[in-house]
């Protein structure tokens, strides 16, 4: 049986989301996890992977980084049975706690559509908001960061959902 295949998918210009991108792949035990930028992607390298790992903030009121608005459309009638994704994104629970982390569910709602499984769902325990698109019951969709009102817990989070996927 061959090894699945994984890869990273952010936009390397987002400061953030890179860092944290650098810090999942520091940490990760699965081997030869190739860095992909978004915003030089093809649809076809996209799905040479079985194991997708999707890094995205979530801007304005919910919505996804402009970053994404080739790539969606691109894979919206694609199938993506027998992958694994998992999601990572930023949010802001104070200053939006009403769609805190929101791009996180628009990807998760996007690739299951899509027939992918969604891996890495965390806990909401720890977190303050109001409504969520990532919210799954007591669980968010994936992993998703609050640099500015909870960066101290960020190396945690990150090293237990890595551990967990």
């Amino acid at each position: 049986m061959s090894q699945m295949k994984t890869a990273i998918v952010y936009s390397h210009s987002a400061k953030k989301t890179a860092l944290v991108a650098n810090q999942i792949k520091a940490m990760a035990s699965m081997k030869g996890i190739e860095d992909l930028n978004v915003d030089e992607l093809s649809v076809e390298k996209l799905m040479d992977y079985d194991r997708l790992i999707i890094g995205v903030s979530t801007w304005f009121d919910g919505e996804l980084p402009r970053n994404w608005d080739e790539l969606v459309p691109a894979i919206e009638d694609l199938n993506f049975k027998n992958k694994k994704v998992a999601i990572f994104g930023n949010g802001n629970q104070v200053g939006y706690p009403e769609n805190f982390g929101d791009a996180v569910g628009i990807m998760a709602d996007l690739f299951e559509s899509l027939g992918a499984e969604i891996i890495g769902k965390t806990s909401i325990e720890g977190y303050t908001f109001e409504a969520s698109r990532a919210l799954r019951g007591k669980f968010l969709a994936g992993l998703v960061l609050d640099f500015e009102n909870q960066h101290q817990l960020n190396e945690e989070r990150i090293k237990k959902w890595v551990n967990g996927l």
